[in-house]
């Protein structure tokens, strides 16, 4: 077992540790921005189910704040810049781009598929923050900004659908 893998398992178990890591699914193998991605739709939809597009908006919002302090702490402790293993800023940018989907499951899967594909191509600005802005607001703010763009199409593609609804 390697320093990253103790590391990982003692924040596994702690506050800062659980949140960064969305209760480990950062640290499953291969792709954690995606599992993590995945690991937030179940979320969100209980999140909607109960409270609609205003609950999901301001957990979105909780989870960004709270993301920095734990994307911060992690990023201090395994003294590695963006460490893979913290997907908080996937659940933030994930939730914010099904906003707008209500809960249509086709809506979930293109949310899916696009937040992923802005989070990895990461267009501007996301791509100045990712560069410039260090620490747990950074690793937060780049994929938030990617989202915006997502929440724009998964918005206009809802409108869409209520038409053929």
């Amino acid at each position: 077992m390697n320093t990253d893998q103790k590391l990982n398992r003692e924040f596994l178990f702690s506050p800062a540790g659980l949140l960064a890591t969305w209760f480990g699914a950062g640290l499953l193998p291969k792709a954690p921005g995606t599992w993590g991605s995945l690991a937030a739709l179940p979320f969100a939809w209980v999140i909607q189910y109960y409270s609609g597009w205003v609950g999901l908006t301001i957990a979105s919002i909780v989870v960004f704040i709270v993301g920095c302090w734990a994307a911060n702490v992690f990023e201090e402790k395994s003294g590695v810049k963006d460490p893979g293993a913290v997907v908080i800023d996937e659940v933030a940018g994930q939730w914010m781009v099904l906003i707008p989907a209500g809960l249509d499951p086709l809506l979930y899967l293109v949310g899916f598929i696009l937040f992923r594909v802005v989070d990895i191509f990461k267009p501007w600005p996301a791509c100045w923050a990712d560069k410039n802005i260090h620490g747990g607001l950074g690793i937060m703010l780049d994929d938030v900004l990617a989202a915006v763009y997502a929440v724009i199409i998964v918005y206009f593609l809802q409108i869409q659908l209520a038409g053929i609804y």
